[in-house]
């Protein structure tokens, strides 16, 4: 029996995993998933877990729920031998040990990709992981809990801006449902005006969205502007010490919340590995989803999503010739790749991986929207039910379709919950100043 090896348990990872279980013959092949997490996050729902749209479990699927014949391991590939077939596992609990496959799947996704700037490793976090999203929203509901009971003055100020690094689909999106959230928290706080709160967004280049028109990418920024919302084009971040935001331009203002959404790359510990990583340290694909260096391809190592350098054969290639790293690419290539591990398996033909461009939606806030594909596109009310409508049908299972539809349609009449839970992140806080302990020995 062969034994099939995913390394990761996003996107690609858990479809991979998925369809296999779908298409494979009973006893055809052992299928083995390895994640330090128990689940897949849906990654377009971030911005909106941060604006209180979406529960963060809703946002999540549970593998063990899902994937009933591969077995999970919690942990990580530290180390990966593909001359011989092995990885060293470092379970999140006991001793690393080696594992031996047949066939190995790369899907570690990505992380952010952050610069040298002072004060950004100390300051700012990313909207890349589920937790991020909610320390993002439980931060902005606990600023404004601190702010409304403070008289005006520069610590105020500085809990009521909010600063937005990187002008892609993550960083507009994250940007307008912030202040999509905030001017709803207004109506709960009558302390603080609309004009004390403050939205930032910084961008390095001229525009913002290269994923849609120009046109677009213009209206998308009037409409932020008319919201409340500063876009700083042609800019770059050159300090954040202390929460102290400085600017390319030498403008300079206080912030407290800083999100850093300016682009990902694939996890580093790729390169110490013996497969071929390209100059961006992503795994070397082929059409077909397998591996391959400059000596041909590697038998049994495939790879997907955002981890991987595929190329990119569509009639509207991505920058450079390559699939973009997005989660529509992620969940396409898993389940040709899929396809294909069995077809390997069994002899027959593989399938180069082609997609037809499905069209960018971005949410900004509640109630409006964007959707391009090709030249055409659509603005506002029409796009964002677009928008809810994709990605509410394309989060995997109907379990968590039902979820997050239940979701939306509670706070069409309930409104979005502003409760703050931020004390969680340390929850024996309590206890431990109020617990007993012994008295020191006396002689």
């Amino acid at each position: 029996m062969s034994k099939i090896l995913i390394v990761g348990g996003g996107y690609a990872g858990f479809y991979t995993a998925w369809k296999l279980e779908k298409w494979l013959r009973a006893g055809e092949a052992e299928v083995t998933i390895v994640d330090p997490l128990p689940y897949m996050a849906y990654l377009p729902f971030l911005p909106e877990v941060a604006a209180g749209s979406i529960e963060p479990r809703h946002a999540v699927v549970a593998r063990r729920r899902h994937l009933k014949k591969t077995k999970s391991i919690a942990g990580k590939v530290t180390t990966i031998s593909h001359a011989d077939k092995t990885v060293t596992i470092t379970p999140n609990e006991g001793a690393a040990y080696e594992f031996q496959y047949d066939h190995i799947v790369i899907a570690t996704g990505s992380v952010s990709r952050t610069f040298p700037i002072p004060g950004i490793a100390d300051n700012a976090i990313g909207m890349k992981t589920i937790e991020e999203a909610v320390a993002v929203r439980d931060r902005l509901v606990s600023n404004f809990e601190k702010a409304a009971s403070l008289p005006a003055g520069p610590e105020r100020d500085r809990l009521l801006t909010v600063t937005v690094v990187g002008g892609g689909f993550a960083g507009i999106e994250t940007l307008a449902e912030l202040r999509s959230f905030a001017s709803a928290l207004l109506r709960r706080y009558p302390e603080i005006t609309f004009e004390e709160t403050r939205f930032h967004l910084i961008e390095a280049m001229s525009r913002i969205m290269p994923e849609v028109s120009l046109d677009t990418s213009k209206w998308v920024i009037k409409k932020l502007s008319s919201l409340g919302a500063e876009i700083h084009l042609d800019t770059q971040l050159a300090s954040a010490v202390d929460g102290t935001i400085g600017l390319s331009t030498g403008e300079s203002f206080e912030s407290d919340l800083i999100v850093w959404t300016a682009g990902v790359m694939p996890r580093p510990f790729l390169r110490g590995t013996d497969l071929p990583i390209g100059e961006r340290g992503h795994v070397r694909g082929r059409p077909d989803l397998r591996v391959e260096g400059d000596d041909g391809i590697l038998a049994g190592a495939w790879t997907a999503g955002d981890t991987s350098a595929i190329p990119d054969i569509s009639s509207t290639p991505g920058p450079g010739g390559f699939c973009v790293p997005n989660a529509q690419h992620a969940v396409r290539q898993a389940k040709v790749l899929a396809r294909n591990i069995v077809a390997d398996i069994r002899g027959e033909g593989l399938h180069d991986y082609n997609h037809k461009n499905a069209g960018a939606v971005a949410g900004l806030g509640l109630n409006i929207g964007v959707f391009q594909s090709g030249k055409f596109a659509m603005k506002g009310y029409v796009a964002w039910l677009a928008h809810r409508f994709y990605h509410g049908l394309a989060i995997p299972t109907w379990e968590r379709k039902w979820r997050v539809f239940g979701g939306w349609v509670s706070h069409f009449f309930l409104a979005r919950d502003i409760v703050n839970i931020e004390a969680v992140q340390h929850p024996r806080a309590v206890f431990e100043e109020f617990a007993s302990r012994p008295k020191p020995k006396t002689d």
